[in-house]
């Protein structure tokens, strides 16, 4: 089973952004990300293939968030731009994901993410 190893969050203000990372302990397939708020279950944010040539996205961040991976590095980056409070979360990186929005096996152990108005 794949390990993954996740970086970045933080703080930001509204219209800001942050850049999370997610490091895999050997090649995988397709990689996304997810997040969760208290008291909800855990939602899909972002999906990239294999090659990173296909990639596909909520319709809460599509236009805003940017999924990309370095296949030499095996770390999948997740560029979030125009940032707003409702994404406010805890952010999961997944592997292999279910093509295209269901999770797999292994998560990482979550970043949080606080956007302040």
């Amino acid at each position: 089973q794949v390990q993954l190893v996740e970086s970045g969050g933080g703080l930001a203000q509204a219209g800001g952004s942050l850049r999370l990372a997610c490091t895999a302990s050997h090649q995988t397939n397709s990689m996304g990300w997810f997040r969760q708020t208290p008291g909800k279950e855990r939602e899909f944010v972002a999906g990239i293939g294999f090659s990173g040539r296909t990639s596909s996205y909520a319709d809460a961040v599509k236009g805003r968030f940017t999924i990309s991976k370095d296949i030499n590095s095996l770390t999948m980056y997740l560029q979030m731009n125009n940032l707003q409070p409702e994404d406010t979360a805890v952010y999961y990186c997944n592997a292999p994901i279910i093509w295209p929005t269901l999770p797999g096996s292994s998560w990482g152990q979550g970043t949080q993410v606080t956007v302040s108005s």
